[in-house]
């Protein structure tokens, strides 16, 4: 209700009256006058006068309501440890397919192999649960999947050269602006879920990280509207989540990519792998081509780029 409120609100220029929304909704004025007071309390400024209500401000934040086709998806809080940790709860207990665990903040982000991802209020931190059918072997696909989206939403939205780091990093001008988190619960034949998180620098400074990070805000010396990109960024992925087993996908990967045909260091499982960058196969791993001209296959690991060849 508080989403079909803002909506008549944004809908008119000038106050509209406590009893039109009570005829356009259906339900009592107290109601109504209950609705537009938890609104407040959420951080939308909302004028009343004789005439009626009259919306002065909405605030930057990531309620369900602001997203009403969704609404019943996502679960979100204000600040929460994990996000991944909410959705692997969820996803256990049965939640369905395009689940969302939205967080304003998070104390306990992660990244790979448990590292710290900082989560200020300001970012876009989600998991999205997953049920794909498809084998075990191409769920690394999902994470080209994210990051196809991500990279994508950013140059729609904001004409940004957003790239794609292998495995699972969004980059703009070599710099880290969104980070993507994959998790699996399968079988040996079968996938029962894969969480993906993603954490998106959008309107935080990461000028403590300056070599290695950026965000949104920093890049476009503004605040963006994360309203506007989840949105976006949510359609992006639901569109690409039917390519998940095409060749078009990874083509699109390929396009995106700031990894290949660059000499690359790959840490993976406590060895190195060093080599040219020089494709991806049809599970999402990285082909290198080492110094003596073999070929490997990396699965999974940390990967550190030099010049390009």
């Amino acid at each position: 209700m508080k989403g079909r409120i803002l909506k008549a609100l944004r809908e008119c220029s000038d106050c509209i009256s406590g009893e039109t929304l009570s005829e356009q909704l259906g339900i009592s004025r107290v109601s109504i006058w209950k609705h537009i007071r938890g609104l407040k309390e959420d951080g939308y400024v909302i004028e009343a006068s004789p005439r009626g209500y009259r919306l002065v401000f909405s605030p930057d934040s990531l309620p369900p309501y602001e997203f009403p086709d969704l609404e019943g998806r996502i679960h979100y809080f204000r600040q929460i440890g994990s996000t991944m940790d909410a959705a692997r709860e969820l996803a256990k207990k049965g939640a369905p397919e395009g689940t969302i665990v939205i967080a304003e903040a998070q104390t306990r982000g992660r990244g790979r192999l448990s590292r710290q991802w900082l989560s200020p209020e300001g970012g876009i931190y989600f998991t999205l649960v997953l049920r794909p059918k498809i084998s075990p072997a191409y769920a690394p696909r999902i994470n080209l999947m994210a990051s196809v989206a991500v990279a994508a939403s950013i140059r729609k939205l904001f004409g940004l050269k957003a790239e794609l780091k292998w495995p699972n990093d969004v980059l703009i001008e070599g710099k880290k602006v969104c980070g993507i988190l994959a998790e699996m619960d399968a079988e040996m034949d079968v996938i029962n879920f894969v969480n993906v998180g993603i954490g998106v620098n959008a309107n935080t400074s990461v000028a403590q990280f300056q070599k290695t990070a950026t965000s949104l805000k920093d890049i476009l010396g503004k605040e963006i509207s994360r309203k506007e990109f989840l949105r976006a960024l949510l359609t992006e992925i639901e569109r690409r989540e039917t390519l998940l087993m095409e060749s078009a996908l990874l083509d699109e990967w390929k396009k995106l990519s700031a990894t290949l045909h660059k000499n690359v260091r790959i840490v993976s499982l406590g060895e190195e792998v060093i080599g040219q960058a020089v494709d991806i196969d049809a599970t999402g791993a990285l082909i290198v081509k080492g110094t003596d001209g073999s070929l490997r296959t990396v699965l999974v690991g940390d990967c550190i780029h030099s010049k390009r060849v």
